[in-house]
C-alpha cells in the first residue's frame, strides 16, 4: 500500500483534498436533482402516500397559463440581467485606478453586494412608492405623474429587475476587479507601443485576459436570473394578479404555499427550470471551449 501511495502520490493527493467537497456537492446538489425528477412523476402533498401519475404533471404544465407567464418573465429576467456583466466591467475599470478617494468609491459600489436581498427589496419598494417614493417625488418635480411601478402589470417585472441589477452589478464588479489584478502589465505596455488606446486596448488586450472572470460572471448572473425568488417575494408576492411570477416563485406557490402542497407539480416546474439553466450554461461553455480551441 505504501509503495502504491509513493508511486501515485501526485495523482491521488488532489483527489483526497477534493473528496470532502465532492461528497458534499453530490449529497446536497446532485442527489436532490434526481430526487426532484423522481417526485415530478407523482401526485404528492408532501406528507401522505405518493400516487404515480407519469407525465401528467408535465402535460398539465403545457396548458397552464400561469406557467407561461412565469416562463416569459424568466426570459425577460435572463436577457436584462445580463446587463450586470458589462456594467460590472465598466465599474471595475473605473475603480481600478490610483486616484484620490478611490477607496471611498470602492466602498460605495461594494455596499450593495454585502446587504441582504431582503433589504434591497425593501429599499426599492420604498423607492417605487407611488406617494412618497423618491422616484415619484422626482417625477412630480419635473412635471410627470406618479407611476405605481409595483402595481402596474406593464412595469412590475422591469422594476424588480432593476432592483436585482443593483447588487448583481456589484458582484460582477468584484469578479472583474480581481481579474484586473492579474492582467499582464507587459502586454499593456506592448499594446501602448503599438498605439493601442481606449476601446482597442480594452477589446484586444484587456478583455481576452479577463475571460475567466467573464465566464464566472456570466454563469453566476444566469443562475441568479433563473432562480430569482426573494426580491419577488418581498416586493410583490408575485402580483399584481400573478404578473410578476417567475418559475422559482411559481414552484414555491405550487409546492409549499397554503394554496398548493402539490409537491409533484412543483418538482415538475423545478425540473423545467433546471433544464433551461443547464441548456443556457452548456451553450456558453461550448462557446468558451470553441473560442479557446480557436486560439
Amino acid at each position: 500500500m505504501r509503495a502504491f501511495w509513493k508511486a501515485n502520490q501526485l495523482k491521488l493527493a488532489p483527489w483526497l483534498f477534493l473528496a470532502p467537497g465532492i461528497f458534499m456537492f453530490a449529497l446536497y446538489v446532485i442527489l436532490p436533482v434526481f430526487q426532484s425528477l423522481d417526485i415530478s412523476f407523482y401526485a404528492w402533498d408532501g406528507l401522505g402516500e405518493k400516487e404515480y401519475v407519469g407525465l401528467d404533471n408535465y402535460v398539465e404544465l403545457m396548458d397552464d397559463e400561469a406557467f407561461y407567464t412565469a416562463l416569459q418573465n424568466n426570459i425577460i429576467w435572463l436577457v436584462l440581467y445580463m446587463l450586470a456583466v458589462p456594467a460590472g466591467l465598466f465599474v471595475a475599470l473605473f475603480l481600478n485606478q490610483t486616484v484620490r478617494g478611490i477607496r471611498i468609491y470602492k466602498s460605495l459600489f461594494f455596499f450593495p453586494f454585502v446587504i441582504s436581498q431582503v433589504v434591497v427589496g425593501l429599499v426599492f419598494s420604498w423607492f417605487y412608492d407611488p406617494t412618497n417614493g423618491l422616484m415619484n417625488v422626482l417625477l412630480n418635480a419635473i412635471g410627470f405623474d406618479s407611476i405605481a411601478v409595483l402595481a402596474d402589470e406593464r412595469f412590475v417585472t422591469y422594476g424588480i429587475i432593476v432592483a436585482g441589477l443593483w447588487p448583481q452589478t456589484a458582484y460582477c464588479m468584484i469578479l472583474y476587479l480581481t481579474g484586473l489584478n492579474s492582467v499582464d502589465p507587459e502586454q499593456i505596455e506592448a499594446g501602448r507601443l503599438d498605439n493601442a488606446k481606449g476601446w482597442r486596448m480594452l477589446w484586444y488586450i484587456i478583455l481576452p485576459q479577463l475571460r475567466p472572470a467573464t465566464f464566472i460572471a456570466v454563469v453566476v448572473t444566469v443562475i441568479g436570473a433563473l432562480r430569482s425568488f426573494d426580491l419577488i417575494s418581498i416586493m410583490t408576492s408575485g402580483g399584481p394578479w400573478g404578473s410578476s411570477r417567475v418559475l422559482a416563485y411559481y414552484m414555491y406557490e405550487q409546492a409549499f404555499s397554503e394554496y398548493g402542497f402539490r409537491m409533484g407539480y412543483g418538482a415538475a416546474i423545478a425540473v423545467v427550470l433546471f433544464l433551461i439553466m443547464m441548456v443556457y450554461i452548456a451553450g456558453f461553455l461550448y462557446k468558451m471551449y470553441r473560442d479557446e480551441r480557436g486560439h
